[in-house]
């Protein structure tokens, strides 16, 4: 342990300056723009790493935690795994750290986790270092450098929504509804700014924004209190939980604008059956298994980009097409989201709802 921490101690310095460098498979870790490279003296396996989630209320959430342990079930994956644990905190930072930290003083290798907010981790990012584990956070990332993080570009995800919308409605365009997410995060900050970069650009529009926290029924309440207060929109953009959003919208027999949705499988569904013009455009779920897949290439000894920025899975409203990119016998939760495929195969269906949501 001591050799452990020691070695790993003095390697967590390795921050060696642009991605442009060579890196680990960047097919599948590829670097975000002007980002650092990080690299760790390589340690014999197998590990024993962990996944810390936060807020579990939602099915996104679900999900990432049976792509995660999809991902350490599968037999290339767990030859590399002495022990695989699942934790899920809450929404509370304090309790997310000290969960963290209670991982670090048992020796754990790598951890994984969904930060609850981005600027609080600094002090155990460095007893981690100190004592030799990696950390990978990915979705709501940290405002740090300091360790390899990986994500989708958040700003971009907002933005490519919103630009949808805008095309989509042209000079009808007057006024837009933004169901944002979980307050107080990274990822529900970058996609605001995304959806806002274009939504700003519009002259005259009026944007009225309301907070989903990424859940179905809470998007459903707040956007059919917006309806009643506001009245009619030209266009919406959503974070996640847009089939409450759209639920709501029919509830209230509102006329059928573009939407800029999120990937679930009941979201694909309801715009391919009411002719929702629009986007299905999704944080996929399966970023928990490449996060554990990039804890992993570190332990190994392998370099990766600070800031990885893995593809966003995307599909037009007109290209909507049942079991292609939508699968009526799924459940309507169930994110379409299931994998990277320049980073290892793609979850089956039955691979993840084989799997359970609950701390183990």
């Amino acid at each position: 342990m001591t050799l452990r921490r020691s070695a790993l101690a003095l390697a967590c310095l390795g921050l060696f300056g642009s991605a442009q460098a060579e890196t680990y498979r960047p097919e599948c870790f590829a670097p975000a723009p002007d980002t650092g490279t990080i690299g760790y003296e390589a340690r014999q396996g197998p590990f024993k790493l962990a996944f810390v989630n936060g807020f579990a209320g939602n099915d996104w959430r679900i999900q990432a935690i049976q792509s995660a342990k999809a991902w350490a079930a599968r037999p290339e994956n767990a030859a590399n795994i002495d022990e695989f644990t699942v934790v899920s905190v809450g929404n509370d930072s304090a309790a997310q750290i000290a969960a963290i930290d209670n991982f670090i003083a048992a020796g754990y290798d790598g951890i994984t986790f969904i930060a609850v907010n981005p600027t609080a981790f600094e002090p155990v990012i460095r007893r981690a270092n100190r004592e030799g584990t990696v950390l990978v956070p990915f979705d709501n990332v940290l405002d740090t450098d300091k360790i390899a993080q990986v994500n989708e570009s958040q700003m971009d995800l907002g933005r490519l929504k919103a630009e949808a919308v805008v095309e989509l409605a042209g000079d009808a365009l007057q006024k837009v509804l933004m169901v944002n997410g979980l307050p107080g995060n990274a990822t529900d900050r970058d996609r605001r700014l995304g959806m806002m970069s274009v939504l700003e650009g519009v002259d005259g529009l009026e944007i009225v924004e309301v907070v989903g926290n990424w859940d179905t029924g809470t998007s459903q309440k707040v956007v059919a209190d917006a309806l009643a207060t506001h009245g009619v929109f030209d266009g919406v953009v959503s974070q996640h939980g847009t089939a409450g959003t759209i639920n709501a919208m029919l509830a209230a027999d509102h006329p059928i604008v573009p939407i800029g949705a999120d990937g679930e499988n009941g979201v694909r569904m309801l715009m391919d059956e009411h002719d929702i013009p629009g986007i299905s455009a999704s944080q996929a779920p399966a970023m928990s298994a490449v996060a554990l897949e990039a804890a992993v290439a570190l332990l190994q000894g392998n370099s990766l980009p600070q800031t990885i920025y893995l593809p966003i899975p995307r599909v037009d409203a007109a290209d909507l097409e049942a079991g292609v990119n939508y699968f009526p016998e799924l459940p309507k939760s169930f994110n379409t989201g299931t994998g990277y495929a320049e980073c290892f195969a793609p979850f089956t269906p039955e691979e993840l709802l084989g799997q359970s949501s609950d701390d183990s």
